[in-house]
Parts: structure tokens; sequence; C-alpha cells
């Protein structure tokens, strides 16, 4: 499997704020309900199309308040990958958040989406990071 880590960044608030922001699905669906096309979301699941494919993922695990493992679920994904949101508390107010991707890949899809990948990985950290920098609702 190849392994695309995050920049990390500084999040000024609660590493248990930020989980239970995470955690959960249905607590996504303010934020991207109207950036995807048919979100859908409970506790533990959610789909969604981009680009005219349907995503579907799940929770694999959850450890409050170090990380949230995400998968594809049944017949969402067509790749084996795992996506980490890493949450390191450095105080009560100051957590590290990084987005760390197992995907597994051939070596032709590594040459051909590798790069997009890794920008993708930094995006979301920044856009988590970001969102949970502003204004954010109390979970």
């Amino acid at each position: 499997m190849k392994e695309y880590i995050s920049k990390q960044h500084q999040v000024l608030r609660p590493a248990e704020q930020i989980y239970a922001a995470i955690s959960r699905f249905d607590h996504l669906t303010p934020a991207l309900a109207d950036k995807v096309e048919e979100w859908q979301a409970t506790e533990e699941r959610c789909s969604f199309k981009a680009k005219g494919f349907t995503v579907k993922l799940r929770m694999e695990e959850r450890v409050e308040p170090r990380h949230v493992k995400i998968t594809g679920d049944e017949g969402g994904v067509p790749i084996d990958f795992a996506l980490w949101i890493q949450l390191h508390k450095v105080d009560e107010a100051d957590t590290r958040l990084r987005v760390v991707l197992h995907v597994e890949l051939n070596m032709m899809m590594k040459m051909m989406i590798g790069s997009k990948l890794q920008e993708a990985v930094d995006r979301i950290a920044e856009g988590i990071a970001g969102a949970m920098n502003g204004a954010m609702p109390n979970f």
C-alpha cells in the first residue's frame, strides 16, 4: 500500500471537540450537503456523487479523541483504501491535525494519480483545519 501524508495543521480547539465533529458523517452534512450531489449520511456511513460516480464510505475505526479511520463501503469505491484523520493534543486548546491515506494502487495508477492524491490529502487536511479554526458549531 502506498501512503500519502498531509502537512500537519494547528487547530486552536480541544481535540475532543474536533473529534466530535469528524467522528460522525451526519455531523458533516451542513458542510458538505451543498458541495456534492446526492449527499446522504448517518453516523456510520455516507454516500454522494462525485463527477458522476457514487462514492460510499464508512467509519471503520474511532479512537476518541485521537483518530478516525474511513474506508470504502460495499459497492462504493473501486480501490482498497483507508483515510485516517489523526489528532494530536498539544494542550487543552491546541491540537495538531494530519490526514493519512493508505491506498492500494498498481504502478500505472501511482504514476497517473499519485501527485493528485497527495494534493487531495493536503487539501482535505487544510479544509478540516480551516473549518475547525473558524466558526464551528458545538457538538
